[in-house]
């Protein structure tokens, strides 16, 4: 059994090493050298037989791991939406990792339940939505697209005579699909594992920016489900979700809304216009990943129907302390066993309030307006209205635009990934982290414009 004194100065050797690590996010590049991936070879090792020395295994994770990572935590990384954790969100992960808690049952851990309620509701204000939904604290968008959908399936059925929790899918009345020619694969991976399969959809089609047209809504006869999109992955474009829920209400119809990160543009108050009706949906899933910058993995499901939630979630075993007055955790996630993901949620409301959230949502449409103004300028086509935190933009042909992109990401100034949208290749700019300021911004573009320019020349 270790010391008392040992796991002191593991514990302190680690935080020094997290510390160090994340001061120099700003200034170290951000993809890692191919000779730092290469050494990472080092882990690939036959089980060892006898243990080693816990300080020595922490060492050998820093010195042969750290530099092989790519910094997402930096500021000037701009790939695949991804947010930067606050340092008050990895403060509270280490704490709530020390404290190791299973957020299941209220009963047996009352303090990261309570904390993962209060959270609920402060999100709920914060983002407009019913006050009385229910929410599921899971791993990412993902997770809480199946989650709400889950929902979506039970209460769908439920309407049209049939318990699908109990009977299943075999001989169950048809669920009409509905979802965008954009959506994004995660809701398609949710629909299979649902069971109602990836291709079984209709497709709605859309627009210019990838918006469903909802002049051309597909029409809902007998059990439906539609899903709809709160920043589109590419463009930040957002369907006309007031415009669907009024189709589809009188039709009883379930419209669901895929915020993975553009729901959040409901807490600025200069761009919670385009979150506008959603609250008229019925379920919504949502990253804290991504704009409120917590660390990996944290996303979260929100569902109006929390009845509906709750009887595709909810479970019982004489050994589980399932009776209770308050409100259990896993009564509304897939999962039993979980980390206290709700802390980290609530540790950045806290910290950041209603006005330091919109200030930072604020900060990064800033930065993605300066991205595209200045390539603009220098003669490059961007593809989209830049509404929010996506900037698009071509350089060229395919084949031009695939090499600068992988001479930026080389170079290792900044990050930014490579999309084909609508047929046509292009470079996707996400801004999604609190540190970025206007000189990372700035410093990006230089190495940008410069790329571009020698490979065009």
């Amino acid at each position: 059994m270790a010391k008392k004194s040992d796991i002191q100065t593991l514990l302190n050797d680690a935080a020094r090493r997290g510390i160090a690590y994340r001061e120099g996010a700003p200034t170290r590049r951000v993809a890692p050298s191919a000779s730092a991936v290469q050494d990472a070879q080092q882990f690939v090792e036959p089980l060892p037989d006898c243990g080693s020395n816990d300080r020595d295994v922490l060492a050998m994770l820093d010195r042969v791991g750290s530099p092989a990572t790519v910094s997402m935590v930096g500021p000037r990384y701009f790939g695949f939406v991804i947010g930067g954790s606050l340092p008050v969100t990895v403060a509270s992960n280490w704490l709530s990792t020390a404290w190791d808690q299973n957020v299941g049952m209220h009963e047996v851990t009352p303090a990261a339940a309570i904390l993962e309620r209060v959270a609920m509701d402060w999100l709920l204000e914060l983002l407009g939505l019913p006050k009385d939904s229910a929410a599921a604290f899971v791993t990412g968008a993902t997770v809480a697209n199946f989650t709400a959908l889950a929902a979506a399936r039970n209460r769908v059925f439920a309407d049209a005579g049939w318990n699908v929790e109990a009977d299943g899918l075999t001989g169950a009345p048809p669920v009409k699909i509905i979802v965008s020619e954009e959506t994004h694969p995660t809701v398609f991976k949710s629909l299979g594992m649902l069971g109602f399969g990836r291709n079984r959809v209709v497709r709605a089609p859309v627009d210019a920016q990838g918006r469903i047209d909802a002049n051309r809504f597909p029409a809902m006869d007998g059990p439906s489900i539609i899903c709809t999109q709160a920043g589109n992955v590419n463009t930040g474009a957002f369907d006309p979700v007031a415009e669907i829920c009024a189709l589809a209400k009188p039709k009883n119809a379930w419209v669901h809304v895929d915020g993975a990160f553009g729901l959040w543009a409901a807490a600025s108050p200069g761009r919670s216009h385009l979150c506008e009706g959603i609250a008229a949906a019925d379920s919504w899933a949502t990253d804290a990943h991504k704009w409120l910058n917590v660390p990996y993995d944290s996303g979260i499901a929100f569902v109006r129907d929390a009845g509906a939630l709750q009887s595709a979630m909810a479970i019982k075993a004489d050994y589980l302390m399932t009776e209770t007055e308050f409100r259990n955790p896993s009564d509304f996630t897939p999962e039993l066993s979980r980390r206290a993901r709700g802390v980290d949620v609530w540790a950045a409301l806290k910290s950041l309030g209603r006005q330091g959230i919109a200030d930072m949502i604020d900060r990064c449409c800033s930065h993605a307006r300066q991205f595209a103004d200045a390539l603009t300028s220098a003669g490059y086509e961007i593809l989209n209205d830049v509404v929010l935190n996506q900037v698009l933009v071509s350089f060229g042909d395919d084949a031009t635009n695939r090499r600068i992109i992988a001479r930026i990401q080389e170079d290792g100034t900044c990050w930014c990934g490579v999309t084909v949208w609508q047929q046509k290749t292009a470079m996707r700019i996400s801004v999604c982290n609190w540190s970025t300021t206007v000189d990372d911004v700035d410093q990006s573009l230089d190495a940008i414009l410069a790329i571009a320019k020698r490979e065009t020349a």
